[in-house]
């Protein structure tokens, strides 16, 4: 799936870098990845991201043509405009699509941000926060590759400092030079 051999800017040869941060809930991944993304972009890389939902959501709005499409019974919905377009896919019966089937979806990018998915078989970073009392992932996931932290952990891992964002993109760009960390 990565190809790490890839140079910024460049459009990735098969499929592109895929690198996860994962936490437990309130550990700060969203708001670190939001300040991650930006320092890649500079960079020159294209990014994208999914985010995995626990619970369900709805993007659309209750009363609005494309909510009433769906209601009516339409597997997928695209709205569209000139400046984006979404597409709502109803899995009614059928089981969640995979890391992998999602990501196929995705138009050519050089590197997908997955923020969640925390078993998925992909190189992540753990966003551990101590003062939220829950146990860190890293000792028993062996896809994480670094922790991002703001208190001392007992770990083989690289620690970074969860409040340097730009450290963090660094960390990410670097991987991908040399994944077998």
């Amino acid at each position: 799936m990565n190809t790490p051999d890839n140079t910024a800017g460049q459009p990735p040869e098969k499929s592109p870098r895929v690198f996860g941060f994962s936490g437990t809930s309130g550990s700060g991944k969203t708001t670190l990845v939001e300040q991650v993304i930006p320092r890649l972009i500079a960079r020159g890389w294209k990014v994208s991201l999914i985010k995995h939902a626990h619970h369900g959501f709805d993007l659309d709005t209750p009363g609005k043509d494309s909510y009433r499409h769906r209601e009516a019974g339409c597997g997928e919905v695209m709205v569209t405009c000139g400046s984006r377009w979404a597409l709502m896919h109803e899995l009614r019966n059928e089981a969640e699509p995979s890391l992998a089937e999602h990501l196929a979806r995705f138009a050519p990018c050089d590197l997908v941000l997955v923020e969640g998915f925390k078993q998925e078989a992909i190189p992540k970073i753990e966003v551990y926060r101590a003062a939220n009392g829950k146990a860190p992932l890293y000792p028993e996931n062996t896809h994480i590759v670094a922790v991002a932290t703001d208190s001392p952990v007992q770990t083989t891992l690289p620690v970074l400092d969860v409040n340097d964002a730009e450290a963090v993109a660094a960390f990410v760009m670097d991987y991908f030079k040399h994944p077998q960390r």
